[in-house]
């Protein structure tokens, strides 16, 4: 498509191998960019993962320059695309982590976000493992002409995060997720999905674990709610496109963003 940016997710269950989940992440990003895809969208705890949580999380955290982001700088610069995936990011805190999401390009870093809202719900409790981010500027990079911003999984939970992506001028938001499978799980993560987008009249990428734990059905959402490229429960890669003609046609006709008479503030 002329003017589209392809951007593929990469549904993928990352294990407590942190070479295994590089090796897999490095397979599914080369299938990404041989489907034409320039920014590649990988799962939260994409370099290292353990259900349930246990002391090993933090033994296997890593610095922003350590092994992880290295090995996706490399990646990236070979295939000339963007990388987004989520890191267990060590901490001063020898017990807990952050849990951050990277997006590089092959020069290196261009934007990282620390997850905000933890998931202690559902009966689990991830503040017991995750130091939470604070509440920083919304975080974005270009590429291919358009703007992207990052949350994480439970944050989609939360409309005001995405909102402040849109306040930020993000064309896509990007969700690194694994969204724990249990009784309707899969409808609420299809329903917010769709809603993000629809709301904000802006893309939605998401990606997910597959199961046994993850709900899978990783998407690329466009602004009218519309799943334009989507993944069942398989590992693999799904390539939606993305243009901003898209997003002006569609806010022209739906102005709900100009039309809003709230703001969204810090709590």
């Amino acid at each position: 498509m002329t003017g589209a940016v392809g951007i593929a997710v990469a549904q993928f269950a990352p294990t407590a191998d942190a070479a295994a989940n590089r090796e897999a992440i490095a397979e599914l990003a080369r299938r990404a960019a041989g489907r034409g895809a320039s920014v590649v969208l990988f799962p939260e705890y994409s370099s290292f993962f353990t259900d349930p949580f246990d002391a090993t999380l933090a033994e296997n955290a890593e610095d922003m320059d350590g092994p992880f982001v290295q090995a996706l700088t490399a990646l990236a610069a070979e295939l000339g695309v963007h990388l987004v995936a989520g890191l267990a990011e060590r901490t001063s805190d020898g017990g807990r982590v952050r849990n951050t999401v990277v997006a590089v390009d092959g020069s290196g870093i261009v934007a990282r976000y620390r997850k905000q809202h933890l998931y202690d719900a559902f009966g689990q409790r991830e503040s017991d493992w995750i130091e939470a981010g604070a509440l920083d500027e919304p975080q974005t990079f270009e590429a291919g002409g358009l703007t992207f911003g990052l949350m994480t999984c439970y944050d989609l939970r939360f409309p005001e995060v995405a909102r402040t992506l849109a306040d930020a001028g993000a064309d896509v938001a990007l969700v690194p997720a694994e969204w724990v499978r249990g009784p309707l799980k899969e409808h609420h993560w299809t329903t917010l999905l769709t809603a993000r987008a629809i709301e904000n009249t802006m893309y939605v990428a998401a990606a997910d674990h597959p199961p046994t734990l993850g709900v899978g059905h990783s998407a690329v959402i466009d602004p009218l709610g519309v799943a334009v490229a989507s993944i069942g429960t398989a590992t693999d890669v799904a390539v939606g496109w993305a243009d901003r003609d898209t997003i002006r046609n569609v806010r022209r006709v739906n102005p709900a963003l100009a039309l809003r008479r709230y703001r969204v503030v810090p709590r």
